[in-house]
Parts: C-alpha cells; sequence; structure tokens
C-alpha cells in the first residue's frame, strides 16, 4: 500500500524536475539550432546555371557597364582599370573584375558589442536577422498602420536582443518623427545601439553625415581604436540605383564609411519586371553584375575591407505594380543569389523572409517560412527582413518579429539537418526496446530511453509561442491566441531595462553632443 502511493509521487517529482531542466536556458553547446549553422542542401541552379550567369554578369560590366559614379568614383575605378567612355559610363574589363574577386575580403566577422555575439560569414555559414525601411508600424490590436517613431525602433531593438534565433539587426525602419535627415541617422544608430548588444546594421542619407555617426560610434566603443579593433555597425548602402547606375550620393557615403573602418553592405535591390529584367535568370544577372561592380569599387579603394555582397533583387506583381516579396519567386530569386555568393567565394545577403501580407496571419506564416528555409537551406550567409516585415517592405510589426524567433527556429533546424551516425541510427537501442536486455522484456517504446531523454532537447526544436496541447487542453487554458501570446510577450520584454543600455556617463556625454530624441 505505501509503494502504491509512494510511487506516483515519485514519477511526479521526477516529471516536475524535468520540466524544471527543459524550462532553464540550454548552453550554446547543446542547442538544437544557432547562428552559423552549415546550409547549402539545397541548389536551385546547376553548376552550367552558375557559370551561364556569371559569364552573362561579366559581358554586362564589360558592353553595359555602369552610368552615374560621382567624380571620386570615377578616379578610383579608372585608376584600378576601368574605362570610362565617351557615354559616360564605366566599362569593366574581365581581367579587372577577376583581380578584384582575388584580393576581396573572403572571411567576414561582423562584431557585436561583445564576443559572443559577432557572425563569422564564410561559406555558407546561416544568420538571419532584420532589415529595411518601413515607414509604417502594425497595430495588431487596431488592424491598422501608422507611422514609425524612434521609440518604435527602439524596441524592435529590445525584442530582437532577446531572440534567440534573431542574430542581428539591421534597421527595419525609419524614424517618421524626426525631421531633419542627420538627426534621424544619428538617433537610429543611437536606439539600435542602446536597444540590443547584437551587430547593427544602417545606413547614411548623406555623406557629410559620416563622420558625427563615426564620433558617436567612438563614443559608444570607448575611442576610435576600440572602435576600428571591432567594429559593430556596418553600414546597408544602396550604390547603385537598378538598371546599372551608381547612386552618386550613396558611393560617397559608402567611400567615408570605408575610411571610417565600417564594414558595408552592397545592396542591389531591383525589382524584377520594372527595375530588372523579368526573368528570375535575368534578374539574378543584374544584381551580379551590379555588385560585382561593387567589388571592384570597394577593392580598388581598399583591398579586402570587408564588404557584403548584397544581390537584393525582388518580385513584382505587374497586376498591382506592387512588390511581391512573400512569393516563390522571391524565395527563387534569394536561393540563386546564394548560390553565386558561394560561387564567388565572397560572403553574400539576401532578402527573405518578408512578406506581402498586412498582418501576422496565416498567409503571412506561409511566405515568411517559405523564402527562410529556402535561404537557409541554400547557405545564404545573411538573411535579411527574415522576421517581423510586412506588407511588401513598408510595415514592421513587433509581434511578428517574436513570432519570427519561433518560425525560424523551425527554418534553422531545417538548415542543421540529419545526422547520421552509429547512436543517432540507434539499432542497440532499437533491440534493447524490442527484445530488451539481460532477461529483461523489451518495454515496446522509448518514452524512457536514456537516448531520448538526453537528445529531446539538442535534436529537437520547440516553440516558444507556438501551440501544441490537444483541443481539450487549449480549451482548458482559456483558448490562447497566437497573437494575443506574442503582445504579452513584447509587453513582458519591454518592460525590463534594455540589457544593452550605456554606461550613463556615456549616455549624458553622448546627451551633451548630440541632440537624441529617445527618452531616458
Amino acid at each position: 500500500m505505501n509503494d502504491q502511493t509512494s510511487s506516483p509521487a515519485r514519477r511526479s517529482g521526477g516529471r516536475a524536475a524535468r520540466r524544471a531542466m527543459r524550462a532553464a536556458p540550454l548552453s550554446a553547446d547543446k542547442r538544437p539550432v544557432r547562428a552559423g549553422l552549415e546550409g547549402g542542401q539545397l541548389r536551385v541552379l546547376s553548376d552550367a546555371d552558375i557559370a551561364r550567369i556569371h559569364e552573362a554578369a561579366l559581358t554586362a560590366l564589360e558592353q553595359i557597364g555602369l552610368a552615374d559614379a560621382p567624380d571620386t568614383g570615377v578616379e578610383i575605378l579608372t585608376g584600378a582599370g576601368a574605362v570610362l567612355g565617351d557615354d559616360g559610363r564605366i566599362r569593366f574589363p574581365r581581367a579587372l573584375v577577376e583581380d578584384m574577386l582575388a584580393v576581396a575580403c573572403k572571411d567576414i566577422t561582423l562584431c557585436g558589442r561583445g564576443p559572443a555575439n559577432d557572425l563569422h560569414l564564410t561559406g555558407k555559414k546561416v544568420h538571419f536577422g532584420t532589415a529595411g525601411a518601413a515607414v509604417h508600424v502594425v497595430d495588431v490590436a487596431g488592424r491598422d498602420y501608422r507611422e514609425s517613431t524612434v521609440q518604435d525602433l527602439f524596441h524592435a531593438a529590445r525584442i530582437a536582443d532577446r531572440l534567440d534565433n534573431i542574430h542581428f539587426l539591421q534597421r527595419p525602419m525609419v524614424c517618421r518623427d524626426i525631421s531633419d535627415n542627420y538627426e534621424m541617422d544619428l538617433n537610429t544608430i543611437y536606439a539600435c545601439c542602446r536597444g540590443t548588444t547584437k551587430h547593427v546594421g544602417t545606413s547614411f542619407t548623406e555623406p557629410d553625415y559620416v563622420a558625427g555617426a563615426l564620433e558617436l560610434l567612438h563614443m559608444i566603443a570607448g575611442g576610435e581604436e576600440a572602435w576600428r579593433a571591432r567594429p559593430f555597425v556596418s553600414n546597408s548602402n544602396c550604390f547603385v540605383v537598378p538598371p546599372m547606375k551608381f547612386a552618386t550620393e550613396a558611393c560617397r557615403v559608402m567611400e567615408e564609411c570605408i575610411n571610417g573602418g565600417m564594414p558595408v553592405l552592397l545592396l542591389s535591390a531591383g525589382m524584377a519586371g520594372a527595375t530588372a529584367p523579368q526573368p528570375v535568370a535575368g534578374a539574378i544577372v543584374q544584381a551580379v553584375a551590379e555588385c560585382l561592380a561593387g567589388v571592384v569599387y570597394v577593392n580598388a579603394l581598399k583591398p579586402g575591407h570587408p564588404a557584403v555582397f548584397g544581390t537584393w533583387p525582388f518580385g513584382l506583381d505587374l497586376r498591382t505594380g506592387a512588390m511581391s516579396v512573400g512569393s516563390g519567386e522571391q524565395a527563387l530569386l534569394t536561393a540563386g543569389c546564394a548560390q553565386m555568393h558561394q560561387f564567388y567565394g565572397i560572403p553574400g545577403g539576401a532578402a527573405a523572409g518578408a512578406s506581402d501580407s498586412k498582418l501576422p496571419d496565416m498567409q503571412a506564416g506561409w511566405e515568411q517560412m517559405c523564402s527562410n528555409v529556402m535561404a537557409g537551406l541554400s547557405g545564404l550567409n545573411m538573411v535579411y527582413e527574415a522576421a517581423g516585415m510586412h506588407a511588401s517592405l513598408l510595415g514592421f510589426c513587433h509581434e511578428s518579429l517574436i513570432l519570427g524567433d519561433d518560425l525560424i527556429g523551425q527554418a534553422l533546424r531545417c538548415v542543421r539537418g540529419i545526422e547520421v551516425s552509429d547512436e543517432t541510427l540507434a539499432l542497440d537501442v532499437m533491440r534493447a526496446t524490442c527484445l530488451g536486455t539481460g532477461g529483461a522484456k523489451g518495454v515496446g517504446h522509448y518514452l524512457g530511453a536514456e537516448q531520448t531523454l538526453s537528445r529531446m532537447e539538442s535534436d529537437y526544436v520547440y516553440p516558444g509561442l507556438g501551440d501544441r496541447t490537444s483541443p481539450k487542453e487549449w480549451a482548458e487554458k482559456g483558448k490562447p491566441d497566437l497573437l494575443e501570446k506574442a503582445t504579452a510577450k513584447k509587453e513582458f520584454i519591454l518592460a525590463e531595462r534594455s540589457l544593452a543600455e550605456f554606461d550613463p556617463a556615456v549616455d549624458a556625454a553622448i546627451r551633451r553632443r548630440f541632440k537624441v530624441h529617445l527618452p531616458l
């Protein structure tokens, strides 16, 4: 009788202990997914396809070239061997492109404010993060859109800082409440860096604004030397205006950033059917050609400077004129670009995970997962706009950013793939379970097997907000709604102070030097 009554208590205590163990955060080496997992299992282009795209891109650079380079760019590029034509276009001999590819940086580390958040870009290592320039924030409760503010950007940074599967924060929205562009650029850096210690990407409106931004970054880093040793902010630079034209002011921004020791993202964002050829292959050719021109530009100025090969071709719905960032074609564009990055051996990034849906709904779910999984499986180094972006890049949603952490966790598990070894083939476990050992009869299931318990968390990803309960349990819990849960998590995170806050003395010095719009 005593045994019968005490046994359930022991089982309950064991279950409670196991639940407590599962609730504790896993150490980095035990997590089933993490930044930098190796992708590359998916190949949407054959080797012959890649060779033809490469050949077409070189031909475009040699015969068509790019227009509108700034005077400084003309001097840099022609000094390296590019040719300025009578039509004002700069053309790139194949040998020049090949020479600059040879000296381009092949192994980039995008630093966080601490080494734990460093991103090592090489080969087919995959990292997911935010990006964009949304001008609206999605109000989930009111099912409405409003203009984004610096406070919204700060909140996005703070949320991203707490999400395991968001590996970097490129500015996802514009501070529409700051009318002065210089103040907006500096406050963007301030809000992002005060909200997260992960790597930050941002852009600059004018080349003259870079000096002030670098001064701010030196203050945050603890001096220029500390900044140059570990630059934790990169410049997202739309150095081209497709089709095949340099963005004059952005090129000058890029030059200032390179001189200041800041890594750059060479971003080409043509729209297939409008500013890029309509066929998927043609859109990739143009994006590759434009980014190869950027590789020449950067390495002619400073050989080996860290520059991410940012082919970002987008799809276009010709029925409406809107971008189709949630389409299957977008997923193919991004996956194909990832293979071209690997062909050149240069770390690259592209857009995936954005949605055309206006809210975090079923449409958003299928669109975000489709392109995120394909990008990851293709081995894309930097997956930009992977969470939170809606309305064809016009709106950003904090709740969707949180839900994206779950979604990307599942995508990363696909990237990790299937481990095949003597242990995972599990013949010994099968034998013991079915036949038994030492004269004991097999139990006929694997629930209590040591392997099941030891690998349940190192092999499997469990959603933080996704619901896997039975309908009965779901009803007993009050039928929780996914968006309500995301909102609750958002409010929980924002109720605490940012873990990335600056030292009070540093913050005070920054506020004396610059006009900071974000309150303490």
